[in-house]
């Protein structure tokens, strides 16, 4: 086979990457190594920025998102006592949707299978070559067990922190990496229960902070942060229920509750290496870094990525010039380093540790945001959204 962008990875990132190129006359394929029920299934990000939903809706993604997304103005950020509403647009003039990335992900693959760029599902065997000439190529094993090679002008890993992309840039650039393990990890469940609030809710509490999401009208997104360690068959509805109950506990309000339809404890960690391309391969979104989801970053990150990378990958294969194919790396680093900053700030903010020094700094931090505009401002600004650059 042959094409202009080879793409591994079937995620977000991937999806879009081709589509925006299609868009602008670029030739793509799509593999991935996991089935379409899979992919479409990952329960993921439901947060999405400004700037995402505007790329979305360019892209001709928009019409179920602005039809079936929760439009947000902002959040309440809790404290024993408190409650205090955050204005989005009175602050910086910008909202955020409610729109899990299962269907901004099932969205894509529909527009893909119907006459977008050849999608393969169910690949193995994914090997990268000669990423360092102008004729890179991906070897890969199909669905039907028959060995194919993909040659391309050029391959982007979309693939995640475990695809084979990120190891071949390991392999041959002087690679850094930069990495923390957070101390805590959320018990996230996904419940059929009417949401109680219409913002989100970010809650610090004694016992640990708690998070108020939602996925439609009718169903409710909830987390509960708890030990790594922790073993998901320990948590019954009844003791998570009891937990968010308690978290969330403000006079005049009580929590909706309903039957558990999934439930899974989910580690915190921030990842990003740098650079994010070795020759005529290129990473987007996990490929690269990877943060905790307290200031729902991850896919609005991968979709920054993917924008930077559109351009450069036209101007390169339509223009010949190389300006943005080289740029690429560090103007991505940016943006992903400011929201790598801001998603530990909030974690560092509302997480609790045990220990009464750490508490007191954390509320008097939420006291003043929810007292200062300005500090009001800064939050945001980065949680609706920087500019992509």
């Amino acid at each position: 086979m042959r094409t202009q962008v080879g793409i591994i990875g079937a995620g977000p990132a991937g999806l879009l990457l081709s589509r925006l190129l299609a868009l602008q006359g670029i030739d793509s394929v799509v593999v991935e190594n996991r089935s379409r029920e899979y992919v479409e299934a990952r329960i993921r990000a439901g947060i999405l920025e400004q700037g995402t939903v505007d790329v979305l809706t360019e892209a001709g993604m928009g019409e179920r998102l602005h039809r079936e997304g929760l439009e947000h103005r902002g959040v309440y950020l809790q404290y024993p006592g408190v409650r205090h509403q955050l204005d989005f647009p009175e602050l910086c003039g910008r909202r955020v949707w409610v729109y899990g990335q299962t269907e901004v992900v099932k969205d894509l693959v529909a527009a893909q299978l119907a006459g977008g760029p050849p999608l393969h599902f169910d690949v193995s065997d994914v090997a990268i070559e000669d990423v360092d000439t102008d004729s890179p190529r991906i070897r890969f094993t199909d669905a039907l067990g028959t060995p194919q090679v993909l040659e391309c002008d050029v391959v982007a890993g979309t693939d995640g922190f475990h695809g084979p992309s990120r190891a071949v840039v390991a392999e041959g650039t002087h690679q850094q990496l930069w990495e923390r393990t957070y101390p805590y990890a959320w018990l996230g469940i996904l419940a059929e229960a009417a949401p109680a609030t219409d913002e989100l809710i970010y809650a610090w509490h004694p016992d640990g902070f708690a998070l108020y999401s939602m996925r439609s009208p009718s169903v409710s997104r909830l987390y509960l942060q708890v030990d790594p360690a922790e073993k998901i068959e320990d948590w019954s509805d009844d003791r998570i229920w009891e937990g968010l109950a308690t978290r969330f506990a403000h006079e005049g309000w009580e929590i909706s509750t309903g039957p558990v339809i999934e439930k899974s404890v989910l580690p915190m960690r921030s990842f990003v290496s740098a650079p994010m391309r070795r020759g005529r391969l290129f990473l987007a979104g996990d490929a690269a870094h990877i943060v905790p989801p307290t200031g729902a970053k991850g896919l609005n990150l991968a979709v920054a990525d993917v924008v930077l990378l559109s351009r450069a990958l036209v101007r390169l294969l339509q223009e010949k010039e190389t300006d943005l194919v080289d740029a690429y790396s560090d103007t991505a680093l940016q943006r992903v380093w400011r929201a790598t900053h801001f998603s530990w700030w909030m974690t560092s903010m509302l997480h609790t540790t045990g220990d009464p020094f750490d508490a007191e700094l954390q509320l008097s931090q939420l006291r003043r945001v929810c007292s200062s505009e300005a500090a009001a401002r800064e939050l945001a600004e980065n949680y609706t959204g920087l500019p992509f650059g």
